[in-house]
C-alpha cells in the first residue's frame, strides 16, 4: 500500500517542468553496494537497454577491452548460486545480501580459488562443464570488497566487460542497479530521431497496420517535428518514438530510462525501466514495432500498449496510449524522455481532427481465421497442425496459412506459417506429415527446418514431424544424418605434450545443434570446456594427468543422436 501511495504522489507531482525528477516507484538504499570494479564507470550496455528478443537486464562496465580485472562483492552476503554455461552469462556468481536483494556477476574470466574449487568438485560429481547449482548461506560468505572473480568475455559476450545486475531477492526481478547509488558521469540528455502515427481504427497492431514517419531535428534536449504544420488525424490512433540515450563517459549508445506521452497536459502512456520480471522480457516484441524492425532493424517504440503485453514498465493507472481523435480542434502532444540521471528531452507537436484525414487498416478477408491472445488457439489441416497456448499473442491475429512444392531434398511440402513480421510470446507446437519419402529408417532423424536454415528440432509422432518454435514462419521435414565435426587444434596421435598446458578442439554441427560431448583420458571423465561463440572446446590438464602415456577419447553427439570419435594417444 506504501509503495502504491508513493507511486501515485510522484506521479502527481511529476509534470515537463521537472526536469530533474524521474518517476519511480519505491526508494532503494544509496550506500548498501560499492562498485563491483575498482575502475573508472563506463558502460557499454544500460539496465532495460533494447536487445534482440529481450531488454538488458543489468549493467555492461566497460573493463579496457581486457580480461582479468578483479571483480569485487558489493556487499556483504553469502554466494547463492553459481552457474556455468558456454552461453548467456557464461561463468557467473550470484550474491544473495541482507538487504532483501540479490547481485549477479556474469562474463566472468575465472573465480576465486575458493568459488572455482566448488564448481570443479560440483562438475566433477556430475561429469558436467554446464552446471548451475544454489548454495545455502554457509557454504561460502562473502565481505564487501572481497574478491570474487576476475573479469572475462565468458559466455555470449561480444567483447571483454562485466555484466551486472541487481535483483529482488523474493520476486527475481531485476532493478536497475544506477537507483542504488551506482551511477555513471551523465549530463547527455536522450536523443530523439523520429516518430510515427500509427492508425489502428480498432483493429489490432500488425504489420498491414498504416503508419506515418514524421522525421525530427533538434537538439540539446528540445525536439520538433520536421515540418511544423499540425498533422491531420481522424479516428483512432497510436504514437511511436525512435529514441537512445548517452552518456558522459561513453559514446555508446543506451537506452533510456522513461518515456511520458502528453495529449494537452494529460498523460496517456508513460514507460519506465525502473524493473521488470524475466519472464516479461521477451515481451520487448510487442513494446517495438516488431514488423518495422525485422524487416529493416528499425528500433520503433510503440506509445501504445497491446492487450497481451504484460510487462509491467507501463505504470498502473494510465491509458494504453490509445486516443480517438474526433473533433475539429488542434491538440498539443509532448513527448517527454529522460535518462536515469534525470536528463530530459521533449518533443513537441500538434495534432487535429479532420475527417478527411482518415487512412483505414485494411480489413482481413472473412475467410481467415481468428487467433485469440487470450485464449488456447487450434488449426489443423490434413497435412499440418498448430496448437498455441493461451498468451501466445499480443493481440489478436488473422492467421494466415498456405501450402506450397516440396523443397529440393525435404520429406514434405514447404508449409507457410503466417509471417515472420508478427511475434510469438509462448512456444508454439507444430505438427508437419511426412511423405512416403521418409523411411521407417530415418524417423529419428527427422527435423522440421524453416526456410533461413534454422531448424527448432523435431521428434516423429504418428506420420508427423512434431516441433516446439518461438517463430512464424517458412517449415518443411529434412532429415539430419551428418555427425558433428571435430577439428582437433593442437593435438594428434603420439603427439609430445609435455609442457602443454591444455588441449583444444573446434566442434560445430550442421542443421539439429550440438547436443552432448564427453571427454576420458584412460578411461576417467575430464572437464572439457566451452565457448559457444569460439565453437571452441577445451581441457586444461591438472595433477591427475601424470607423466607418460596417455590415451584420450572425445565423443560429441548432436540432438539427433549422430555421434563423432576422436580418439589420440598423447605423451606427457
Amino acid at each position: 500500500m506504501l509503495r502504491y501511495f508513493l507511486l501515485l504522489f510522484v506521479l502527481a507531482i511529476y509534470s515537463p517542468a521537472f526536469a530533474q525528477e524521474i518517476i519511480i516507484g519505491q526508494e532503494y538504499p544509496k550506500s548498501d553496494f560499492r562498485p563491483p570494479l575498482d575502475l573508472p564507470p563506463v558502460i557499454s550496455g544500460s539496465f532495460g537497454e533494447l536487445r534482440a528478443g529481450h531488454f538488458h537486464s543489468g549493467m555492461d562496465y566497460k573493463t579496457n577491452q581486457r580480461e582479468g580485472y578483479p571483480v569485487y562483492a558489493v556487499a556483504d552476503g553469502y554466494i547463492s548460486r553459481l552457474r556455468v554455461q558456454g552461453v548467456g552469462f557464461g561463468n557467473a556468481i550470484y550474491i544473495t545480501h541482507p538487504n532483501g536483494f540479490t547481485t549477479v556477476y556474469g562474463h566472468l574470466q575465472r573465480f576465486n580459488d575458493h568459488i572455482a574449487q566448488t564448481i570443479k568438485n560440483y562438475q566433477y560429481r556430475i561429469e558436467s562443464f554446464e552446471v548451475d547449482f544454489p548454495l545455502i548461506p554457509i557454504e561460502i560468505p562473502v565481505k564487501k570488497g572481497e574478491i570474487i572473480a576476475w573479469s572475462g568475455n565468458s559466455g555470449s559476450s561480444g567483447g571483454p566487460h562485466l555484466h551486472f545486475e541487481i535483483r529482488d531477492s523474493q520476486t527475481e526481478e531485476t532493478i536497475n542497479p544506477q537507483l542504488f547509488g551506482l551511477t555513471v558521469p551523465d549530463r547527455v540528455k536522450p536523443i530523439i530521431n523520429g516518430m510515427y502515427v500509427y492508425h489502428l481504427n480498432g483493429l489490432p497492431f500488425s504489420e498491414k497496420t498504416p503508419k506515418q514517419y514524421f522525421p525530427v531535428t533538434g537538439s540539446a534536449g528540445v525536439y520538433k517535428l520536421n515540418q511544423s504544420q499540425v498533422i491531420n488525424l481522424n479516428g483512432e490512433v497510436g504514437f511511436g518514438i525512435m529514441t537512445f540515450d548517452k552518456n558522459s563517459a561513453s559514446e555508446n549508445p543506451v537506452g533510456v530510462y522513461s518515456i511520458e506521452l502528453f495529449i494537452d497536459g494529460k498523460s496517456i502512456y508513460t514507460s519506465v525501466w525502473e524493473r521488470f520480471f524475466f519472464h516479461h522480457s521477451r515481451s520487448i516484441n510487442s513494446h517495438l514495432d516488431y514488423p518495422a524492425y525485422i524487416s529493416s532493424r528499425v528500433r520503433i517504440q510503440k506509445s501504445f500498449v497491446e492487450p497481451g503485453n504484460f510487462l509491467t514498465l507501463y505504470k498502473d493507472g494510465l491509458a494504453s496510449g490509445l486516443v480517438n481523435i474526433t473533433d475539429n480542434l488542434v491538440h498539443d502532444v509532448n513527448y517527454v524522455v529522460k535518462d536515469v540521471a534525470g536528463n530530459t528531452s521533449n518533443l513537441s507537436f500538434r495534432i487535429k481532427g479532420n475527417s478527411q484525414a482518415e487512412i483505414l487498416p485494411a480489413k482481413a478477408p472473412a475467410s481467415m481465421t481468428t487467433f485469440f491472445f487470450d485464449k488456447e488457439n487450434r488449426f489443423e489441416t490434413p497435412e499440418f497442425k498448430l496448437l498455441a497456448p493461451k498468451g501466445s499473442f499480443y493481440s489478436n491475429l488473422n492467421f494466415s496459412y498456405q501450402i506450397s512444392a516440396k523443397p529440393p531434398g525435404a520429406f514434405s511440402k514447404m508449409h507457410h506459417v503466417h509471417n515472420r513480421l508478427i511475434p510469438v510470446n509462448d512456444a508454439l507446437t507444430i505438427w508437419i506429415r511426412a511423405d512416403s519419402t521418409l523411411k521407417p529408417e530415418l524417423r529419428d532423424k527427422a527435423v522440421l527446418v524453416n526456410s533461413r536454415g534454422g531448424s527448432p528440432g523435431g521428434t516423429y509422432e504418428d506420420g508427423f514431424i512434431k516441433a516446439t518454435t518461438r517463430d512464424f514462419g517458412n517449415y518443411y521435414v529434412k532429415t539430419d544424418t551428418i555427425p558433428p565435426r571435430i577439428t582437433p587444434v593442437n593435438i594428434t596421435d603420439g603427439k609430445i605434450l609435455t609442457g602443454t598446458s591444455r588441449i583444444s578442439f573446434k566442434i560445430s554441427d550442421n542443421l539439429s545443434g550440438l547436443g552432448s560431448y564427453r571427454a576420458t583420458i584412460d578411461g576417467r571423465w575430464i572437464l572439457m570446456e566451452y565457448d559457444a561463440k569460439r565453437a571452441l572446446l577445451w581441457h586444461t590438464f591438472d595433477e591427475n594427468t601424470t607423466g607418460g602415456v596417455h590415451q584420450l577419447q572425445l565423443v560429441i553427439s548432436d540432438m539427433k543422436s549422430n555421434i563423432s570419435t576422436f580418439n589420440a594417444r598423447f605423451i606427457r
